[in-house]
């Protein structure tokens, strides 16, 4: 019957779903296990973070300008009703440092860093390298997981500060090089206004979460990828709309979080 077939395949997505999440859960403990070999090895490492952090610096810094030069220019039109044009380097700064650099930044590391390594390592399942290592008595793991898991999580708050960086830098060009704002009072209004402990180490907790969930996702995505073309396009896929979801959601509860405390 119809509602039969329907409540069964109901049935096994839930059941799917739950198993999807155990076995999440049970590779993310195994890959902190086994996280020792991404420091006694830490070359190992250092290859990952020039492969996921350095190589997207690129897009966060172009990216950081731009949102900072758009910062800029909303901001001023809107100070400008109130007579605040002086304060459009705190709304810049706590904008970026609070809010925009974390998430954008982690967006963006999803989008390229992420997508590259669930691509990676789907392609090393596919090929059967994966299983070579395990033949050999390497833990794929330990070798292949851990150390670009850390690279990750290393690599995410350094591109949100430089990203955050980079923004107030285009919030000063287009606010006081090409707008006219008095200097001083754009940089000593931020410097009044953001303070380190409820802003900046805010931000920096905020991108190391994203850093574990984002490189967390991709691993365990392109880890349990089919080991087919079309299996590892469909988990680059899930990949990238999994981690952006995952982003938006834990920075509502780390916001919900950091205002209460506040």
């Amino acid at each position: 019957m119809p509602i039969v077939k329907s409540l069964r395949a109901i049935g096994h997505r839930s059941v799917n779903s739950v198993w999807r999440l155990g076995f999440a859960a049970r590779f993310l403990a195994l890959t902190l296990f086994y996280s020792g070999t991404s420091f006694r090895r830490f070359h190992l490492t250092v290859k990952e973070i020039f492969s996921s952090g350095v190589m997207s610096l690129i897009i966060i810094l172009v990216a950081g300008m731009f949102v900072g030069m758009v910062l800029g220019l909303q901001g001023f039109e809107t100070l400008k009703r109130y007579g605040s044009e002086s304060a459009l380097g705190s709304l810049v700064a706590l904008s970026l440092v609070r809010e925009l650099g974390p998430v954008l930044a982690a967006l963006l590391f999803a989008s390229r860093a992420g997508s590259a390594m669930t691509a990676e390592i789907g392609l090393m399942k596919a090929t059967e390298q994966i299983s070579a290592m395990e033949m050999m008595a390497v833990n794929p793991i330990a070798r292949v997981v851990a150390p670009r898991f850390w690279a990750g999580v290393i690599s995410m708050p350094l591109l949100a500060a430089m990203f955050s960086a980079m923004g107030v830098f285009g919030g000063y060009v287009v606010g006081v090089v090409l707008i006219g704002v008095d200097e001083g009072s754009f940089w000593s209004q931020m410097q009044g206004a953001v303070d380190f402990q409820h802003d900046v180490m805010n931000g920096v907790i905020k991108s190391f979460v994203f850093g574990v969930a984002v490189t967390a996702i991709a691993l365990f995505e392109g880890f349990d990828a089919p080991p087919t073309a079309e299996g590892v396009s469909g988990a680059t896929t899930r990949t990238v709309v999994q981690s952006s979801l995952a982003i938006l959601m834990l920075d509502f509860v780390l916001t919900a979080f950091m205002f209460r405390g506040a």
